[in-house]
């Protein structure tokens, strides 16, 4: 028996690297296909697994070992699966454009939300930022103000400029990190900038919706040259909440559950309740409205609920 790491789906086949140095090609034992999951794959990239070798190229997954944590997605059809994106993550990395294409605050704080939930570390990367004229570098950096003083790390970054690259190679060096982000907001620029020789294909921003177009169809991890892996995934359009009760949807809002203790009644959820800590704060200028409006799209938004889970 041979115990192994995903390190890509691709549907019905999954890339395994063994303990004994190779990479097989991989299909799932019909026993634990099912096992009461509903996601339309049962292995992401990231999973640990037991593997019978059938060849020198070829083996069955026999057992997946348990996860810490893993991302996940609504499937694209309209049924009620998700699909596993990838497990076992040290941090994720969400790469953000406020232009071409757009990355809303919305967007963001959703992201944030969810990795929150499941105590996956986050950092924020302000990328591409060579591009932006005066008025879009004053919006990056109202951005970067809000999620710093919440204790975010966040870094501006350019691979034409050279900004920030240096900070970003150590923070993913020895972990296992989850790029995430819209299309075309550089993730794969940044791979192949980090991984020489790599040449993943880069996205383009499609004229007509400003919005980028999908390079990467199945997530996959490619090792870093000073140890950890990078997870590259599909470019993400937008996403929601899964399984964060609504009213446990302010915990993850982390200026909003600091302020908790000083609400007059210690359930309350930040709305129209009395003597509310958050919303004064919110009126006094200490906490940014893209951020409480942010919580209430939440908060009335069920179905638009995904992402990571224990």
């Amino acid at each position: 028996m041979l115990q192994g790491l995903v390190l890509k789906s691709t549907g019905k086949w999954y890339d395994v690297l063994v303990n004994d140095g190779t990479r097989l090609s991989c299909q799932v034992r019909g026993k634990i296909r099912m096992e009461g999951r509903s996601t339309t794959n049962p292995v992401a990239a990231g999973d640990w697994v037991d593997v019978e070798r059938e060849n020198e190229l070829e083996g069955n997954i026999v057992r997946i070992h348990p996860r810490k944590n893993y991302i996940i997605r609504k499937s694209v059809n309209l049924s009620k699966e998700a699909q596993i994106i990838a497990a076992n993550l040290d941090q994720a990395l969400l790469v953000i454009t406020t232009t071409r294409p757009q990355t809303t605050p919305g967007f963001i704080d959703r992201f944030l939300v969810t990795a929150d939930a499941y105590d996956i570390p986050t950092v924020l990367i302000f990328h591409k930022i060579d591009q932006y004229d005066e008025s879009e570098l004053a919006e990056v950096n109202q951005l970067l103000s809000i999620y710093e003083k919440m204790g975010y790390q966040c870094l501006r970054t350019s691979l034409i400029s050279g900004e920030g690259i240096e900070g970003l190679e150590k923070i993913l060096e020895g972990k296992i990190t989850l790029i995430s982000g819209h299309s075309a907001t550089g993730k794969s620029s940044i791979i192949n900038h980090m991984i020489p020789g790599i040449d993943l294909k880069t996205g383009e921003v499609s004229e007509a919706s400003n919005k980028g177009q999908h390079t990467t169809t199945f997530a996959e991890m490619h090792p870093l040259p000073n140890g950890g892996y990078i997870v590259d995934t599909p470019g993400i359009k937008g996403f929601g909440l899964v399984d964060i009760p609504k009213d446990e949807l302010h915990h993850h809002f982390i200026e909003f559950f600091a302020l908790l203790p000083e609400c007059k009644y210690h359930n309350c959820l930040h709305l129209n309740e009395p003597g509310c800590a958050v919303r004064k704060a919110l009126e006094q200028g200490e906490i940014a409205p893209s951020r409480y409006n942010s919580y209430v799209s939440m908060y009335h938004d069920e179905e638009e609920r995904s992402v990571y889970r224990n």
